[in-house]
């Protein structure tokens, strides 16, 4: 079982930037991805339909034989992973926006997150703010149309830069000194966030803590594999393949990207 691979999902390109971090924590352990970007994003849709996605692509990687499922999604975590918990015997990683280590270190004790709506309208997000977030302001700010940009590479451009300044503002104003990213395609966003934030506001995703988390449960189950080789990585989209492949280049060898009817 231990050469079984990690399966990841996510709502289309952004759980790669999961998928990077976990790679450079665990570079032998074999990864499948699943990139569901015909539907993304999840943000905008119920939490009945979000389940019921996410319910697919878990069948869809139990099938190519993965041990352990990362939801490399913000808003199919907050809305989905209880239910998945139940319904499979698996363990589940899943990702929550970084409020706990954004509180904790706030000075200006205002802290703005940039998330879907779907992930600020969730129970776990509300639940999860409210256990460690006790004397810190949250500045609440729905990314609308970030994602699509991102899934379509428009990362660097005058419509993306717009958007932010929009969505930037009311944080700014705020004076906030943290700014927590509630999405998984959003640390692509991280060049352009620097450039228009000033300097003392850190910028907090959560790509490092599920690496970690990934491995403390493998080696918690005894399922972390033991081989010296380099894994192997299979990338699957319901798009175009060029999409998913442009978010990889030259982030490591054996990486298989395929099309997928899905």
């Amino acid at each position: 079982m231990n050469g079984q691979p990690l399966g990841i999902f996510d709502s289309g390109v952004g759980g790669t930037s999961i998928w990077k971090e976990i790679h450079k924590l665990l570079p032998h352990e074999n990864t499948i991805y699943l990139a569901d970007s015909k539907n993304a994003p999840y943000g905008e849709k119920s939490e009945e339909e979000i389940l019921q996605l996410c319910i697919k692509n878990t069948d869809f990687l139990l099938g190519k034989g993965c041990k352990l499922i990362v939801v490399a999604c913000n808003t199919a975590t907050t809305n989905a992973i209880d239910q998945l918990r139940k319904l499979y015997k698996v363990p589940f990683i899943g990702i929550e926006p970084a409020i706990k280590p954004a509180a904790l270190l706030s000075r200006s004790k205002i802290v703005g997150i940039l998330a879907t709506k779907g992930t600020l309208n969730s129970k776990l997000f509300h639940s999860t703010a409210d256990n460690h977030a006790h004397g810190i302001r949250i500045i609440e700010q729905e990314g609308t149309g970030l994602v699509p940009l991102i899934e379509e590479g428009k990362i660097d451009t005058e419509e993306t830069r717009q958007l932010l300044i929009k969505y930037l503002k009311p944080m700014r104003d705020a004076g906030i000194d943290h700014l927590v990213l509630g999405c998984t395609h959003y640390p692509y966003l991280i060049p352009l966030l620097k450039e228009l934030l000033p300097e003392h506001i850190t910028i907090i995703d959560s790509g490092e803590a599920v690496a970690r988390q990934t491995k403390f449960v493998l080696e918690k189950n005894g399922t972390l594999n033991g081989t010296k080789e380099i894994g192997r990585y299979i990338f699957y989209t319901n798009t175009e393949a060029s999409t998913l492949s442009r978010f990889l280049v030259d982030s490591a060898d054996k990486i298989e990207v395929s099309h997928l009817e899905f």
